[in-house]
């Protein structure tokens, strides 16, 4: 039984908002931060851990686009598994490891953005993490078109950043044909290891084309925007990490650029001789516009739970000002501050793909029960079946890949 809602989400978002509110996600949250460990892991083959975590990806990111169409409601994955599995239970695991997917997912950004503030500033990580996330809950509570709107001009900014690297790399993406064999992995078991160890991390990267889900209560013709601004998402994507991780294996040893905290400013000041200053303003801005996505994410994810009658409903009161829902939002700003400085910036990643790949792997199992049970009826985007088994079995050996991983490190 859904609860009584005293005042509904304001819908003003379309899908050019949409789609910059994705982009915000997967760049700032991604290659930012993670770059280096993603080259620390595969070398010079770290382009095709970008590529293959995008492979993996893609198959979920459309089977979220259906289940978007079909069901336009906050709380999108634990909506789709209880329309799925009809199991109420099911589902509040599954929103509550999204709620923690997103949480720590933030946590990460946000621990990692310290690196290039520390280009200005030197200040310690807690007091950085604690000033950062007390502003950023600010932004998210004001309300839904001024915080998206916040964070499509903050991406605008990063793309900006990402294609002046890509631009002052101009030199190696000349060398490509000539050094391509060196971006071609040998048939040995280590190389692929290091490959699919830079997926696993690099997965995170592509994350952010599922938080567009849970803002489907606020959006303009939801059953078309979605689909659409997911898909565009994972494209843009998929076209700057290829490139800039090209540049990044070509501009720069693999050890230098493994073992820097601001890889993306290094790789700029290395690849032209500027100063770095510009590109580590533009990266602060870029994480921390993914930590805040992920606030505003994480809230609309308790605030469905609540309005479902699935978790206590202080979750859906909505400010009668702001239109947001306030309550829900503090919880997250909270739990981010604790897990970002409390864990590691690798320890958060990898986290942060494992919790993804469990709800991936739940959400392309619902479609697989719901195309089986009332098949492709109605109207709006539909994928073939074959897409979210293909999901649902790459993300759970996916998943299986870093279960085994955690334990072979502490045995």
């Amino acid at each position: 039984m859904e609860s009584k809602i005293r005042k509904p989400l304001r819908r003003s978002l379309s899908m050019p908002l949409l789609t910059l509110y994705g982009l915000g996600t997967t760049i700032g949250a991604g290659v930012y931060v993670l770059l280096g460990k993603v080259v620390q892991s595969a070398g010079l083959y770290a382009p095709l851990s970008f590529i293959l975590s995008c492979a993996i990806a893609a198959f979920s990111a459309f089977t979220f686009a259906e289940l978007a169409a079909r069901f336009p409601k906050s709380a999108g994955e634990a909506v789709y598994v209880n329309e799925g599995f009809n199991s109420r239970r099911f589902a509040i695991l599954v929103g509550l490891l999204v709620v923690a997917a997103g949480t720590v997912s933030s946590a990460t950004i946000v621990s990692g953005y310290v690196g290039y503030l520390r280009e200005f500033i030197d200040i310690s990580d807690w007091p950085a993490i604690v000033l950062t996330l007390i502003g950023l809950g600010c932004i998210a509570v004001w309300g839904i078109t001024q915080s998206v709107t916040v964070a499509a001009i903050g991406t605008l900014i990063e793309i900006g950043g990402l294609l002046l690297i890509i631009w002052g790399g101009q030199s190696q993406l000349a060398e490509v044909p000539a050094r391509l064999p060196e971006l071609i992995p040998p048939l040995e078991v280590d190389a692929w290891l290091g490959i699919i160890g830079g997926g696993v991390l690099a997965f995170y990267a592509f994350l952010g084309f599922e938080d567009i889900v849970n803002v489907v209560e606020e959006t303009r013709e939801p059953e078309r925007s979605l689909p659409r601004a997911i898909i565009a998402t994972l494209l843009v994507t998929l076209v700057l990490y290829t490139l800039l991780s090209v540049v990044g294996v070509l501009g720069l040893s693999v050890e230098t650029l493994g073992e820097s905290e601001a890889p993306l400013a290094l790789l700029y000041r290395e690849t032209t001789g500027a100063s770095s200053e510009f590109i580590a303003a533009i990266a602060i801005f870029s994480v921390l516009n993914g930590a805040l996505i992920q606030i505003i994410m994480g809230s609309r994810v308790l605030y469905g739970m609540g309005a479902q009658g699935w978790l206590p409903e202080i979750f859906a009161d909505v400010g009668s000002r702001t239109q947001t829902p306030v309550f829900a939002t503090v919880v997250i700003v909270l739990a981010v501050a604790v897990f970002a400085i409390w864990l590691p910036l690798v320890g958060l990643a990898q986290m942060t793909s494992f919790l993804a790949l469990v709800v991936f792997a739940s959400a392309n199992a619902a479609l697989i029960r719901l195309k089986r049970r009332i098949g492709d009826g109605g109207s709006g985007f539909r994928v073939p079946i074959w897409v979210p088994v293909v999901g649902l079995c790459v993300c759970s050996a996916f998943a299986l890949y870093q279960v085994v991983g955690f334990f072979a490190e502490i045995a």
